[in-house]
């Protein structure tokens, strides 16, 4: 059967390492949190309960989407959008189509960031490569006004990073919780890791300085992941209810 993603894609080789996911899952928890829609995630009561687990499922759905048969892939973006409705009915309102985008958004932005601080600079076609898989992701979803290509997109990208995001009482929040969930150190690590990929937009409005600290400390990590160290910096770094998650990638690759 055919595949949603081609077995050569570079979208499966980003979404194929555990670390690259852990850094696309740490920018999206900062830009998320700044979110102007966030509060449709508290009314439900799953984001301040579980917000980790809550970001996380969102990452994990994207990447059984992205490993997944065309068919199944499909049934799966389904079933997120009719989870959704319910939730809008419960609500009796409805979810901006903005709201929508901004996550899909997050997920191509933090692909090729997350991609280009562990690996390489991806080239123009690899970035429409990464594109053209969230947008069929975007037209599933019945996603309106979703820009033709990815120079497009660039364009949209920062007129959604200009008017849909703000601090507010939820953003505050939602980083206590992280501290909470994550403990002292492993929270300094998110914080850092969020350095590396998150937009200007984003780093202004959450007061972050630009330099991460992890920036010297990254090409340590690529040598470690040649000589197999990388299992033991993550089993550091790691909560242990996320472990077994996260080996599952590579096994699965």
């Amino acid at each position: 059967m055919k595949p949603f993603v081609k077995e050569d894609s570079i979208v499966r080789e980003i979404w194929g390492k555990s670390d690259t996911v852990l850094l696309i899952f740490a920018g999206a928890a900062a830009e998320f949190a700044l979110n102007k829609a966030v509060d449709w995630l508290y009314f439900t009561g799953k984001l301040p309960a579980d917000p980790l687990g809550r970001l996380f499922s969102t990452v994990t759905y994207a990447r059984n989407i992205i490993f997944a048969e065309e068919a199944h892939a499909h049934q799966t973006i389904d079933s997120i959008y009719h989870i959704h409705k319910a939730v809008e009915q419960k609500r009796d309102a409805t979810i901006p189509d903005w709201a929508y985008r901004d996550v899909l958004f997050m997920l191509i932005h933090y692909s090729i960031a997350s991609y280009e601080v562990l690996e390489r600079k991806l080239i123009a076609v690899e970035k429409q490569e990464v594109y053209d898989v969230f947008y069929r992701f975007g037209e599933q979803m019945q996603l309106k006004d979703l820009a033709p290509d990815y120079v497009s997109w660039l364009t949209q990208r920062e007129e959604h990073l200009n008017n849909n995001l703000k601090k507010s009482d939820y953003t505050e929040d939602l980083f206590k919780q992280y501290k909470k969930h994550l403990g002292s150190i492993r929270y300094f690590f998110l914080i850092e890791g969020q350095k590396l990929l998150i937009p200007e937009q984003v780093s202004i409005l959450l007061g972050f300085k630009r330099f991460s600290m992890l920036t010297p400390i990254i090409p340590i990590y690529k040598l470690s992941r040649s000589l197999k160290l990388d299992v033991l910096v993550k089993a550091l770094l790691l909560p242990e209810s996320y472990k077994e998650q996260i080996n599952e990638i590579d096994v699965a690759v």
